[in-house]
């Protein structure tokens, strides 16, 4: 049977493998549109939408109530066989 540190060692590292790939095509794919780009052409760029304070915290709040429901979960929830 696998081990917890091996498995989670392993879903870690993959996540690492897959993290750095994407950044790779994302940033390639960054420069390819940057040289088609003429001097007359508009550059898009993202323009920062403010939101309510109170909108920040409440989405922080639930993603953390929600990772921490994952956690006991599969962590620390124990079978009751």
């Amino acid at each position: 049977m696998l081990k917890k540190a091996t498995f989670f060692g392993t879903l870690v590292g993959i996540g690492f493998l897959l993290g750095a790939i994407s950044g790779a095509i994302a940033s390639q794919k960054m420069s390819d549109d940057h040289n088609m780009q003429t001097e007359t052409s508009k550059t898009t760029e993202f323009k920062a939408i403010e939101q309510p304070l109170m909108n920040k915290v409440l989405v922080t709040v639930g993603g953390i109530g929600l990772i921490g429901a994952e956690i006991w979960w599969f962590v620390l929830s124990k079978p009751k066989s």
